[in-house]
């Protein structure tokens, strides 16, 4: 398959006050190695967009997006795509990334959404997914606030349905520390829940000729726990 990633990078800004004297730096950082190493090895191409070069690369049209048979966005904020460059910075019209996405997948296209603090709603709903077109072919419904769970104690998913994505999986995995509070649709499959708490943890939909995943929690640290990271099976 040809995948898209997009999101699931960071740059960190740390101030150092030294007495009178102060100074700054930043840092680049990601969590999508793993993920784009085990999909290779798995013989698909990875097409991977961290979230500074999104807003401008991110597919813009239809043919565009064909290139793909699915994308992942994982910890990337709706605005990301929303707003192109050209129209934030330049006042220019530019297509609605989110619309176009939504549309591509109800005509055959796969979407896979992963959680964090910038997917689904996250820290102060600054996500900004509830209410979108993409919302609206997940596999599951967004709070219109924050929606993190912080689990600091972790927790261990629990699966409540075969499905051809857990085949060859453990059926006991790794701890995690915190996930995305959603609410799966009627139309909808949710395979596993976040322990004991009742969550969609992992949902799948079919929505016309396409289909949707929702991974609540992340696929890097902090939700995601270094026994998950390490762990063989997930990767």
């Amino acid at each position: 398959m040809k995948i898209l990633i997009a999101g699931e990078s960071w740059i960190t800004l740390s101030t150092h006050l030294k007495g009178f004297d102060f100074f700054m730096n930043a840092d680049f950082g990601g969590g999508a190695d793993k993920i784009i190493d085990s999909l290779k090895e798995s013989g698909n191409q990875v097409n991977y967009l961290p979230n500074h070069e999104a807003s401008r690369r991110f597919p813009q049209t239809r043919d565009e997006l064909e290139k793909y048979d699915v994308v992942m966005l994982s910890d990337i904020g709706a605005n990301t795509l929303l707003l192109h460059p050209d129209t934030f910075s330049r006042s220019q019209r530019t297509p609605n990334r989110l619309k176009l996405l939504a549309d591509w997948v109800r005509e055959g296209g796969g979407l896979a959404m992963i959680g964090g603090y910038l997917t689904f709603q996250g820290i102060y709903g600054a996500g900004c997914w509830h209410e979108t077109p993409v919302e609206d072919v997940l596999p599951v419904t967004l709070r219109p606030n924050d929606d993190r769970v912080e689990v600091p104690e972790g927790f261990n998913p629990l699966a409540i349905s075969q499905h051809p994505i857990l085949e060859g999986l453990p059926t006991q995995w790794p701890y995690f520390l915190g996930y995305n509070k959603t609410v799966a649709r009627d139309d909808s499959q949710v395979l596993m829940t976040a322990g004991d708490q009742g969550d969609p943890f992992l949902a799948v939909r079919q929505l016309g000729a396409g289909r949707t995943a929702a991974f609540t929690s992340d696929c890097a640290p902090h939700w995601g726990s270094t026994e998950f990271y390490e762990w063989d099976s997930a990767f």
